[in-house]
């Protein structure tokens, strides 16, 4: 499970940020925080793989915060939500490694795209214990993915449950006949699911001749 915190001085911002957030089955939300200063406690004190920070907020901002959280060697990845358009927050912001920028008012869709960008990453470094140049490149570009993937029709909820199985496995090889029977989808949609898992560098495919009629296409992660 993912755990995100939400900094947010605007009530109903944050809820909505939430309510967002809580549409991913993966996430979930463990504090709502309106100021910098008590999420910044919060995180030297506990896990938080993911945070959600407006900039502009009182007692510390959210500049200030994402400061200091990277001074403290925290390594939570940062989406920002702000006002804030300027040329100088966003490259400032961009030195501390944030996943996203979101300028409000902003969509679902939008929002979505974010948090996906973030899941990729996260699903190829989860399933990986080293990386080739092609893993890294994968990375590197997440942000000319996301819009991509939403028109392949990817959804989050399927693509955690096939990623959860195949890690839970332990199997080193799968075809789409055997996934659909144990995920109980069909054979199109695993099948698009897994070749977008080999788009994103998660896993390869070859084909297998020794079956002694039509030939198998075969899954396996990396």
């Amino acid at each position: 499970m993912i755990r995100a915190i939400i900094v947010e001085d605007d009530p109903m911002v944050a809820q909505i940020n939430r309510h967002y957030l809580q549409s991913f089955q993966s996430i979930r939300v463990d504090g709502i925080f309106n100021n910098g200063r008590d999420a910044l406690k919060y995180v030297k004190a506990h896990k938080v793989d993911l945070m959600i920070i407006d900039l502009a907020m009182p007692v510390m901002a959210g500049t200030e915060l994402v400061r200091e959280t990277r001074k403290a060697r925290i390594n939570s990845d940062i989406i920002v939500v702000t006002a804030a358009n300027d040329v100088n927050h966003l490259s400032e912001m961009l030195k501390y490694g944030i996943i996203d920028y979101l300028v409000k008012p902003f969509d679902s869709d939008r929002f979505s795209q974010a948090i996906q960008k973030y899941l990729n990453k996260a699903n190829i470094l989860s399933v990986k214990e080293t990386l080739k140049q092609e893993d890294i490149d994968a990375l590197m570009s997440m942000h000319s993915t996301t819009a991509r993937d939403t028109r392949k029709g990817i959804q989050q909820a399927t693509l955690e449950k096939i990623i959860s199985y195949i890690k839970k496995s332990g199997n080193q090889s799968y075809t789409c006949e055997s996934l659909s029977e144990e995920l109980s989808l069909s054979r199109v949609t695993i099948r698009r699911y897994l070749n977008y898992l080999v788009e994103t560098n998660v896993m390869f495919n070859s084909i297998d001749y020794s079956t002694g009629g039509r030939p198998s296409i075969i899954y396996m992660p990396k």
